[in-house]
């Protein structure tokens, strides 16, 4: 197996910077022979200088890499390698647009930036379509949708980039298939998480939202279930991600279920809906970004893990009773396999995770939350373990530094060979590449970046 899987943010955890100096990166790619097909988006702090360095590498598995040997950017929220060719940096820039360009590795294994640059809506969750990087949210629908309130029904908010034309398209809102509200039957507008490709077809989880205002009043107010009335906000309040509004009904009231949506192309059409009460929702939360948790493995089946976040609600009515699991959808089915499920907090300690990530056969790596989720309880993600989806086993990693020691995991590992290539940053070393054996769950330290922190990992091929 040889896969980037697809989504790099700059980190989960505040990363704190490491009182090392290096030879300031000078802006150009050195003259450096060899093949180093290996790319890391790399961010140093040194004498109040902050520089964002795109390094390349012959080996992930041992060596030191300084921030002098690469291709200085701009950093990115998101990298996104596609087919082994090109690599995305997507900037999320707290709800406005961010501007997106792309890189590729060059036959003398230097890096360039190719020439346009885009303006991408804000988004929530992105994936990969044949030719397309897909990204999507949730916003306001058009005003020619508002109800005699003047309240605005919720939109999936699409932007596509082709890859290979260099283009970049947004949907048209007023299509009615675009319209989040009432998407499941129950009221209730949706945010999607995760965009797996499946065949021809896109599987995404549909994560209710809650009723917004127009929710809240549509159908006279039919939606609003018997005794949550006093959910209704009465006021607007809230920040950033957690903002609400007054009449709106924040979060979801049915928690104990989880949809998936089935699209036939990149255009969302023909939605098919599919659910199972065996676990909650289908996504990892931080802040704005919702983690993709749907994956399709090389069998074709496909695995949909839930964290269970809805344990966090302030609310009981709110919060789910399930506990986080796994359920799949067998290769060519379009249902839930009613005889596959797995208790993943029965083998974790009653924990759970942030994210997943598919690092190839059955097997998943994720990140494990320090502690039970709980309301109003500040939780970090501070260990790995590798799950086995055929054996339903979950297998804690070892060999990494001591807890303590690590102050964040870039967002996105890269999978080869039966190894996964995580990226670790310390509070009392270099950051560096940790390799860990999909077998045996035993981690290794492999390749050191001087550098304060990893963004991600993953590999480019020259294009000839």
């Amino acid at each position: 197996m040889n896969k980037t899987i697809k989504l790099l943010s700059v980190t989960l955890l505040a990363l704190l910077a490491i009182s090392c100096e290096v030879a300031p990166n000078n802006g150009n790619n050195p003259v450096i022979e060899g093949e180093r097909p290996y790319v890391i988006a790399s961010q140093g702090t040194f004498s109040n200088t902050t520089t964002n360095a795109l390094l390349t590498a012959s080996t992930l598995d041992s060596g030191v890499v300084g921030m002098d040997q690469g291709l200085v950017n701009d950093g990115a929220s998101y990298w996104v390698f596609w087919g082994g060719k090109y690599l995305y940096g997507l900037t999320y820039n707290q709800g406005n647009a961010g501007t997106t360009r792309s890189y590729v590795m060059n036959e003398d294994y230097t890096l360039s930036a190719r020439s346009a640059e885009y303006a991408v809506r804000r988004f929530t969750t992105v994936g990969i379509y044949n030719d397309y990087i897909v990204t999507t949210s949730t916003g306001d629908g058009p005003q020619e949708y508002a109800d005699e309130n003047g309240y605005l029904p919720k939109s999936l908010l699409i932007s596509l980039l082709n890859v290979k034309a260099e283009t970049y398209a947004t949907n048209n809102t007023l299509e009615e298939h675009y319209l989040a509200e009432n998407f499941l039957g129950n009221g209730e507008f949706v945010t999607l998480a995760g965009i797996e490709q499946v065949g021809s077809k896109i599987y995404s989880a549909a994560v209710p939202m809650g009723l917004s205002q127009y929710g809240v009043k549509a159908d006279g107010g039919k939606w609003v279930r018997e005794g949550y009335a006093d959910l209704i906000k009465r006021e607007s309040g809230g920040s950033g991600s957690g903002a609400y509004k007054e009449g709106e009904l924040q979060w979801t009231q049915y928690p104990d279920e989880c949809w998936v949506a089935i699209f036939d192309n990149e255009n969302f059409d023909s939605k098919r809906l599919i659910r199972t009460d065996k676990i909650s929702y289908a996504a990892g939360r931080n802040k704005s970004q919702y983690y993709q948790m749907i994956w399709r493995t090389e069998s074709g089946d496909v695995y949909v893990f839930s964290p269970s976040y809805a344990k966090t609600m302030a609310d009981e009515r709110q919060r789910t009773t399930l506990p986080a699991g796994v359920v799949r959808i067998n290769s060519g089915s379009e249902e839930f396999d009613p005889s596959y499920y797995v208790n993943i907090e029965a083998m974790a300690d009653g924990r759970s995770f942030l994210r997943t990530w598919y690092v190839g056969g059955s097997k998943f790596l994720m990140l494990m939350y320090d502690s039970v989720l709980e309301p109003a309880k500040t939780m970090t993600a501070t260990e790995l373990a590798i799950f086995d989806a055929e054996a339903a086993k979950l297998t804690p990693v070892k060999g990494l530094p001591a807890v303590s020691s690590i102050s964040g995991f870039g967002s996105t590992p890269y999978a080869e060979g039966g190894k996964v290539y995580v990226p670790v940053t310390l509070t009392d070393d270099y950051p560096a590449i940790y390799v860990i054996d999909t077998e045996s769950a035993i981690a290794t330290k492999g390749l050191s970046i001087q550098a304060t922190q990893i963004s991600g990992v993953g590999r480019l091929e020259p294009i000839k």
